[in-house]
């Protein structure tokens, strides 16, 4: 009897700190691994360096989309899209560079789901595009405007390109997942957009989860519009990425029917996070997207 006890209290003691270690974790997972800085300590980093970094929100429908911008508003407009999970602070390096910014006016989103911009929730590619096109046109200068994406990013940026025929320049893409028969399955995602799942997924990572749901299709759709692309194309890729296979450019450049021209950087040793480890690299094509223009 004495034993039976024992087990009782033991397999209750169990269940209370297993139960309490689920709680704590789904409130740290509602705040962690945001990828999101304070517009204060943003500023403040731009400041050190001279830099003055304009924030701000835009209403369109029903999100509010969070901007950063820095630069000379005569230049020509580069515009980041980051990747999933992330907030615009990933291209916070290429912001604050003063090569870049001897070239372009440079603005940052956070994009639907993200960071500031988390009103609304994650949404599948088209629309967040359409959102993001909207902002764009918000910041038109009369001067040329080129987009740049990493990861995610990329396709978003060709979604707006094939939606805006003529209006941009150039586009940069980064690590660009677009052939869908280089998509993993990835069934696990399913099952953790279910209640209660998804809530153990930490910070960024649920919208995130949600919108690559959507993309396994919308990448589908998204192939068949590629033909509407008209502008200049800059495929950036590593060598070495084993998220997003070197098999997407050779999709890519088949697709391009309409393109401009269409030019691929390859860099040896770098994978899927070359914006951040070849930083020199990826900044020479981007440039080299504004010195083309200035060139024709």
């Amino acid at each position: 009897m004495h034993t039976l006890k024992k087990r009782r209290f033991t397999t209750k003691r169990t269940v209370i700190v297993l139960g309490s270690l689920l709680i704590l974790w789904l409130l740290f997972a509602q705040s962690c691994v945001s990828f999101q800085i304070t517009d204060a300590n943003a500023k403040k980093q731009f400041k050190q360096k001279g830099l003055i970094l304009k924030t701000g929100s835009l209403e369109i429908g029903s999100h509010e989309i969070y901007y950063t911008m820095v630069g000379n508003d005569s230049l020509p407009t580069l515009i980041f899209i980051h990747g999933s999970p992330g907030t615009w602070s990933a291209f916070s390096d290429y912001m604050e560079d003063p090569e870049m910014l001897y070239h372009y006016r440079m603005i940052a989103f956070d994009r639907p789901g993200f960071g500031y911009s988390r009103k609304g929730g994650a949404m599948n590619l088209a629309d967040q595009s359409k959102i993001l096109e909207s902002a764009t046109r918000y910041f038109k200068n009369n001067r040329p405007v080129y987009l740049a994406g990493h990861s995610l990013g990329s396709p978003i940026a060709m979604q707006m390109a094939a939606d805006m025929p003529g209006y941009f320049s150039a586009i940069g893409l980064i690590s660009t997942p677009i052939d869908p028969a280089l998509e993993e399955k990835e069934r696990w995602r399913s099952a953790m957009s279910i209640f209660p799942l998804k809530y153990l997924l930490p910070g960024a990572f649920r919208p995130s989860n949600e919108e690559l749901l959507f993309f396994k299709n919308d990448i589908v759709t998204l192939g068949k519009q590629l033909d509407k692309i008209d502008c200049r194309v800059v495929l950036i890729h590593g060598k070495e990425d084993r998220w997003v296979p070197l098999g997407n450019i050779y999709y890519a450049q088949k697709k391009l029917t309409h393109a401009k021209k269409v030019d691929t950087l390859i860099v040896e040793g770098a994978n899927h996070f070359i914006p951040f480890t070849h930083r020199k690299e990826v900044k020479a094509a981007l440039i080299s997207m504004a010195d083309s223009s200035a060139s024709n």
